[in-house]
């Protein structure tokens, strides 16, 4: 009975990983969404379809989270844990540059910033977790496509 309490703590602890991490994005609901304007930009033949993010998302933001509750675990609120906010945080700042202001070279400038951050964030859970290093890299490699996907829509689409 004495890893009840534990459990319970560490299962609260999950679900409050995941409520977070999918509640950052989702502030910036209403604030900026894809619409006419997106639809209305030149893509190049790689732009992925749009029934792709959501889902992809969803499994991005559930491995996120599974990291850094992995991290928490071993490690409480510490430095790792830290950088897992800042770049939560930019990753909840882009969509309102982007889709909200149509600021296409300010997403460029932040979507850097966050790519820089994930980097960081996962260097540092592989320290303390292998596996939590290795769930961010997903991760990793969307946000490299999204800002690749971001500086082509910046260069086809000059204001």
């Amino acid at each position: 009975m004495s890893d009840s309490p534990s459990k319970l703590r560490n299962g609260l602890a999950l679900a409050g990983f995941i409520l977070v991490t999918f509640c950052a994005p989702a502030l910036s609901i209403g604030v900026g969404m894809p619409g006419a304007w997106y639809a209305a930009l030149n893509k190049p033949a790689w732009n992925p379809p749009s029934w792709l993010f959501g889902p992809a998302w969803t499994l991005l933001y559930t491995l996120m989270a599974v990291a850094a509750w992995l991290v928490w675990k071993r490690v409480g609120f510490s430095k790792p844990v830290a950088l897992y906010f800042v770049q939560l945080a930019l990753n909840a700042a882009w969509t309102p540059l982007f889709f909200g202001a149509h600021a296409m070279g300010w997403a460029l400038v932040e979507i850097v910033a966050l790519w820089i951050a994930i980097l960081m964030t996962l260097l540092s859970f592989r320290r303390v977790n292998p596996t939590a290093g290795w769930l961010f890299v997903p991760y990793l490699a969307w946000v490299t496509f999204a800002t690749c996907l971001n500086f082509t829509l910046w260069r086809l689409n000059p204001s």
